[in-house]
């Protein structure tokens, strides 16, 4: 089982997707670089980037 991701995390995670979809994979540094220095620290840029890896993988298979 997973952890359970906090709504902020979620609602940024699909909005960004939604905007700029390919530019997100399921590659979870190159998701980290892209979000690079815009988010506001460290621990929800990675959080944020590695939903969204996994959001994209789900959406691959």
């Amino acid at each position: 089982m997973g952890r359970i991701k906090s709504t902020l995390v979620k609602r940024t995670s699909h909005h960004l997707m939604r905007e700029k979809p390919e530019l997100f994979n399921s590659d979870f540094e190159n998701n980290k670089k892209i979000l690079g220095n815009t988010m506001p620290s460290k621990k929800i840029r990675n959080k944020i980037a590695g939903y969204m890896a996994r959001l994209a993988k789900e959406k691959t298979s």
